[in-house]
């Protein structure tokens, strides 16, 4: 089973990402203190074995924070997630789309946009369901 590995919150739009050992999610609006709010795209998800993958080319794998999701599992299979639940804990999470690798990628490692330009190698996002607390360490699961 795969777990949640890291949680970052992103103050404002194109900000740092800090890492938090757990975090408030509030149903339909997303990851308290994030600069995304409401919408589809209220939470970002990345796996890490995925980052892995699309990453392997370049040499060295950048450290997951760069890709500035919200969140980072060890191991989810993005590619068929669209319309799925994607539990977090008590928590869920419906899975919208795949989120596409922008320009900042290339700020980050020279190749990467086009790396993750795979079918779900950016990872995906998706609009949270419950009100809740998610951790470090919660086991995650995509039914």
């Amino acid at each position: 089973m795969s777990e949640l590995t890291q949680i970052w919150i992103k103050r404002m739009h194109k900000g740092p990402m800090d890492p938090a050992p757990k975090a408030t999610v509030v149903a339909g609006k997303g990851l308290v203190g994030n600069a995304n709010q409401g919408g589809k795209r209220q939470v970002t998800i990345v796996s890490n074995k995925a980052w892995e993958a699309v990453t392997a080319p370049l040499g060295a794998t950048p450290d997951p924070r760069m890709r500035r999701a919200n969140l980072l599992v060890s191991d989810i299979d993005f590619t068929d997630a669209r319309g799925k639940i994607l539990h977090i804990g008590t928590v869920r999470i419906r899975i919208y789309g795949e989120t596409r690798p922008c320009e900042q990628m290339e700020a980050v490692a020279p190749g990467l946009q086009h790396a993750m330009s795979v079918p779900w190698g950016g990872g995906a996002f998706g609009e949270v369901l419950d009100d809740g607390e998610i951790a470090v360490g919660d086991s995650v699961e995509l039914k």
